[in-house]
């Protein structure tokens, strides 16, 4: 046993290390290059050249790796050859140009297949079984995802929760705790900070506490379904109507270009002063529906990006909508709605739990518990990863649909 953790702590020391840095030096650019187009706002008209350009490149050189975080998904799954390295470059520029000219993206997928990308080069020179392999790049997830948001724990736990709903490998665990919290580590070490979040009161847990944080929980779920339904119906009805694929992100842009027309700048890019203002006073309640439009027109029609962070806004500024109806703190609220939708649409209510108590402090556990459960359970099998499979249904209202997935599987 000894032997096997000194030989999974130097694996994991060079995961985090990777990754680590990868994720630094993306959010480092990340932050400069949003600073740019806020100082120099007519580079927005360029969006729909920007999706040209990325779509040419994906189309004529990135077919193989087109399919993002799916693709170590699915080598995770099955063994399947190294993920090429083109994935890193490729996902690392073209997430900046969509930030650079306005889409509406985050940031965790980009994190995630860079760090998968660039520790797979080396699995053959570790001289990896199958096994070993699939813990290693589940590892990098954990990572990816750790040091992109300073939340070691919670990455931990999502890499374990993404790849098969309902199942969690323990055999990784060890693993994934040393990369996530050494790639946390090397991403401070390279002086990033995170955003800091403060949900300020949680009153005790009561009975109507208890009531309300399912009502919210249940219109978390339903929120993430309809996220992840319409992501799907965009890029399925693009793939149908428009064969040329460089087109989709092209005409993508010159939708995003009149929406911000109509409603402005707050929901382009990750949006984070508007995350920040839903823990701190009550905003439009349409907020959370237009960030869903922004988001669905950008990552459906084919700009790069992760769905992550829009999705803490989305939940976030649902959650402080759901303030005018529920006597409960906006704060509070907007943090429940900030994991829960989170929790809904990737089928990862442990992770969610743990990420709320990493980022808001461990008094508000029991309410965002319940919600992200809720969410859970009534976000249906749907995911922001359509290749994450289904391991056990999460109710037996849903076993038909679970079994019909894994038949598809």
């Amino acid at each position: 046993m000894l032997l096997y953790i000194v030989k999974w702590m130097l694996l994991t020391l060079f995961i985090g290390i990777v990754s680590g840095s990868a994720s630094a030096i993306f959010l480092l650019s990340l932050d400069w290059i949003t600073h740019y187009r806020e100082t120099h706002p007519l580079l927005m008209l360029f969006l729909p050249l920007g999706g040209l350009g990325i779509g040419l490149v994906y189309h004529y050189w990135g077919k193989s790796v087109s399919g993002g975080n799916n693709v170590i998904i699915d080598t995770i799954q099955t063994s399947g050859p190294v993920i090429p390295f083109i994935m890193a470059p490729f996902v690392y520029f073209s997430t900046l140009l969509t930030h650079l000219l306005g889409g509406s993206a985050g940031r965790e997928g980009t994190a995630l297949q860079m760090a998968g990308a660039l520790a797979d080069q080396f699995s053959n020179l570790f001289k990896l079984n199958k096994d070993d392999r699939a813990i290693y790049l589940t590892a990098a997830i954990a990572a990816g995802f750790g040091g992109v948001f300073g939340t070691p724990l919670a990455g931990a736990l999502f890499s374990l929760e993404i790849c098969i709903a309902g199942k969690i490998k323990y055999a990784a665990l060890f693993q994934v705790v040393a990369a996530s919290i050494l790639a946390d580590l090397v991403t401070k070490y390279w002086q990033v900070h995170h955003t800091p979040y403060s949900i300020g009161v949680v009153p005790p847990i009561t009975y109507l506490g208890f009531l309300y944080a399912i009502i919210a929980g249940a219109a978390f779920g339903l929120c993430s379904a309809v996220f992840t339904s319409a992501l799907q119906k965009v890029s399925g009805w693009l793939g149908t109507y428009v064969r040329f694929a460089p087109f989709r992100p092209f005409i993508g842009g010159i939708i995003v270009l009149g929406l911000i027309g109509l409603f402005g700048t707050s929901f382009i890019g990750l949006g984070i002063p508007s995350i920040v203002a839903a823990f701190l006073a009550p905003l439009p309640p349409t907020h959370f529906l237009l960030k869903i439009l922004f988001t669905v027109v950008t990552l459906g029609t084919g700009f790069k990006g992760g769905e992550v962070t829009p999705l803490f806004f989305i939940g976030a500024a649902l959650g402080n909508a759901l303030s005018f109806v529920l006597p409960l703190p906006t704060g509070l609220l907007a943090g429940m709605g900030f994991v829960g939708v989170f929790a809904g649409a990737t089928n990862a209510p442990l992770a969610s739990i743990v990420l709320a108590m990493e980022l808001f402090g461990s008094s508000c556990g029991v309410y965002v518990a319940i919600a992200c459960v809720v969410a859970y359970l009534c976000s249906g099998h749907s995911s922001i990863y359509h290749h994450q499979k289904i391991g056990i249904a999460k109710h037996h209202l849903l076993q038909q649909d679970a079994g019909r997935l894994m038949r598809e599987d």
